[in-house]
């Protein structure tokens, strides 16, 4: 019997404006752009920000049904959520097929999204129109509160609590549930109960934590927005299995996200901060939803061996040590080969042997697990860290 598959693929996690700074770029400055590849091959696209450029860049056409369709949700029109359509590059192929959803706004009117579409493309803010796009756009409204059905998947739509109107998705197909949540600010007790019906019994719940809780208390209120420490409490609530931290502020650094999910991790069991080019599958065996890094940005490394004692927390959540080598050595982290096969974005401590001027010295480093390839040696795996100190 064949398990049922599904992929979450995490293109653009930044909020509000995309970040080029270096204290950014382990989680990424792309703003929202999720791909989900369902069992039965139909691919769909949560937000068009800039991480929708690219999701083009790496374009693999979908395989379901018998005409290939990409079906693309658009939580809202601000413009973090949309200003990568322009730079879509299958949107320009003839071939291709794209039906978007999203909400008819009070300020649009009728056509809200193909408006949107053709407006930020019209003179004097883009050097090409509409026009260019040769590829099939098919454009469709939905309300909070509606249910329909894409091959084999069941899609909900409901509102949330966001400036000018906000929609938060629920994908059920046969592999699992994905709940895509973003700018979202707790406070209105109908859409914090729209919220929780939402997120009920989803394997994966991505929940906007651009602010942390003092933030969201004070003087980022009223911002559409919210927290860590309320995407746990909604989780705890709805019953939801594992909870992605998303739509980061643009002002936080990397080790600014590190210390909110370490809070969150402390709250609730399964806990994932959005990072551009995380991927998490849904359906594979085995309890713990998993996410995993294919590939990562790489620096200029150094192929050296060092004895090292490395500690850290498994993907089961158990502590462990164990000595071994750390190799391909950069100024920003190394590979290290483990035994143990640590959590993603879990911190481990290093202690490595290394030449100085009075010989060998030792070095207590605290590192930062970011790729993990499995089984890239026989009974061990290669671990991609990054330092943080």
């Amino acid at each position: 019997m064949t398990v049922p598959i599904a992929k979450l693929c995490f293109w653009g996690v930044r909020g509000s404006t995309p970040t080029v700074d270096p204290a950014t770029w382990r989680y990424g400055g792309n703003t929202p752009c999720l791909e989900l590849i369902a069992p039965d091959g139909m691919q769909f696209i949560l937000d068009c920000g800039t991480g929708l450029r690219m999701l083009g860049s790496r374009w693999t056409a979908p395989s379901g049904g018998p005409t290939p369709e990409t079906h693309i949700f658009v939580t809202h029109y601000h413009w973090d959520h949309i200003q990568g359509i322009p730079f879509f590059s299958p949107l320009y192929g003839e071939k291709n097929e794209f039906h978007f959803y999203s909400f008819r706004s009070k300020f649009l009117g009728r056509d809200s999204l193909k408006q949107v579409f053709e407006t930020q493309m019209a003179l004097p803010y883009f050097p090409v129109d509409i026009s260019a796009m040769s590829a099939k756009r098919k454009f469709k409204e939905v309300d909070g509160g509606e249910t329909f059905t894409i091959g084999q998947n069941k899609i909900t739509a409901r509102w949330l609590n966001h400036p000018q109107g906000c929609l938060g998705f629920r994908i059920e197909t046969p592999a699992g549930i994905v709940v895509y949540a973003t700018d979202n600010e707790p406070g209105e007790a109908k859409l914090d109960e729209s919220l929780r019906e939402l997120a009920s019994g989803a394997d994966i719940f991505i929940n906007d934590a651009q602010f942390t809780p003092e933030q969201l208390a004070t003087a980022r209120k009223g911002w559409g927005h919210s927290s860590w420490l309320e995407g746990v409490k909604v989780s705890r609530h709805a019953g939801a299995k594992t909870l992605v931290l998303f739509h980061h502020d643009p002002d936080s650094t990397d080790r600014m996200v590190d210390s909110i999910l370490r809070q969150a991790r402390e709250e609730f069991d399964s806990v994932f901060a959005a990072s551009e080019g995380m991927v998490i599958t849904l359906g594979a065996p085995g309890d713990r939803v998993q996410a995993h890094m294919p590939g990562t940005r790489t620096t200029l490394r150094r192929e050296a061996q060092f004895h090292a004692k490395v500690s850290g927390v498994t993907e089961g959540g158990k502590e462990f040590e164990e000595e071994t080598i750390v190799r391909d050595l950069s100024l920003q982290g190394a590979l290290i080969s483990l035994k143990h096969l640590p959590r993603l974005q879990s911190e481990l401590q290093v202690t490595m042997e290394a030449p100085g001027a009075d010989g060998m010295q030792s070095m207590r480093l605290r590192g930062y697990v970011v790729r993990i390839d499995a089984a890239a040696e026989k009974g061990h795996s290669a671990v991609g860290v990054v330092f943080t100190d």
